[in-house]
């Protein structure tokens, strides 16, 4: 990083340019964070609560509140500071911290929604072998493993982007972000070096990779949805698509704005665009997951009200 020596900071894109509007972003985000907070905290502490829920689908839920949590706790607090006290400065270490939990906890979740679906699909189309499969060990292997790909993910393309040379003679954008928190491809797109081939031939390597989990999904959504349709009774198939359903609209909102947030051509490549994209999937998700899962899960939701209603006759 000796390269990057004269960058002190970058600057954040600004989400207003009057006062009143950063106040009301502040206020927004506060709101925005407390509801996530409020959701995946009440699934986190309802399914380490519940003896019932220690299940391996509740278990990997359980992993996917922790991911949501650290995810909000990265990128909106930074954002908050910067509204209220507006300034848009963040520096060049505090940039780096962001770029890489960022990429752990983003990269962690899409690798837990994959094997929920996994969890999904021995359910339903192998019952008799769910005990073999997903026994205590192999989730909690399976989840390590998520959470170590995450890490490794993120120290790579942190070390990486970060030893391009982003001093001031080879900077193109000067060290300004076009995007309200630390990103692989904004602060890509400030280095002129040919350099960022090398970064790019890592993204590349990372998007294999998650192309190579969406497939999985789709594929074992094929075969849970052959599975479901054959089942006689209408109850049967009811209780089926509710513990799908709702892990499918997780899956789709999440995979199919990070897909176009990284993939989509440059020329359609815009500031308001790229901050929609990313909001859409780096914040929305963190808060309706929560929703969605409750409301679709009775046991879940069964769980969450208990806990609540223990706690307010405690009060």
């Amino acid at each position: 990083m000796s390269n990057s020596s004269s960058i002190r900071h970058f600057l954040l894109l600004a989400l207003a340019d009057t006062r009143q509007l950063q106040l009301l972003h502040f206020c927004l985000l506060l709101g925005i964070s407390l509801a996530a907070l409020l959701g995946n905290g009440l699934i986190i502490s309802a399914v380490a609560c519940g003896h019932h829920l220690h299940t391996p689908m509740f278990f990997f839920l359980l992993n996917l509140a922790l991911s949501d949590l650290g995810s909000i706790c990265t990128t909106v607090p930074k954002a908050m500071h910067n509204s209220l006290w507006d300034t848009r400065d963040i520096s060049y270490e505090g940039c780096a911290a962001q770029v890489f939990f960022i990429m752990v906890f983003i990269s962690a979740e899409y690798f837990l929604l994959t094997i929920m679906c996994y969890d999904r699909y021995v359910s339903i189309c192998k019952p008799l072998h769910y005990g073999t499969l997903l026994g205590s060990r192999a989730c909690a292997h399976m989840a390590a493993a998520a959470w170590a790909s995450g890490f490794l993910t993120a120290l790579m393309h942190t070390a990486n982007t970060f030893s391009l040379p982003l001093c001031y003679p080879t900077l193109c954008h000067g060290n300004t972000l076009d995007q309200f928190f630390c990103e692989v491809p904004q602060i890509l797109k400030l280095s002129c070096s040919l350099s960022y081939l090398r970064e790019l031939g890592l993204l590349a390597v990372s998007v294999s990779l998650s192309c190579g989990c969406f497939v999985f999904i789709v594929f074992s959504y094929v075969q849970i949805f052959r599975a479901v349709l054959r089942i006689p009774s209408e109850q049967g198939r009811h209780k089926a698509f509710c513990t799908c359903l709702p892990h499918l609209a997780v899956v789709s909102l999440f995979v199919t704005t990070a897909f176009f947030a990284y993939l989509k051509p440059p020329s359609i490549s815009s500031p308001s665009l790229d901050l929609a994209l990313s909001v859409l999937y780096s914040v929305v998700p963190l808060v309706l997951n929560p929703l969605i899962y409750s409301l679709r899960n009775q046991e879940l939701k069964a769980a969450v009200w208990t806990l609540m209603s223990g706690q307010f006759r405690k009060h």
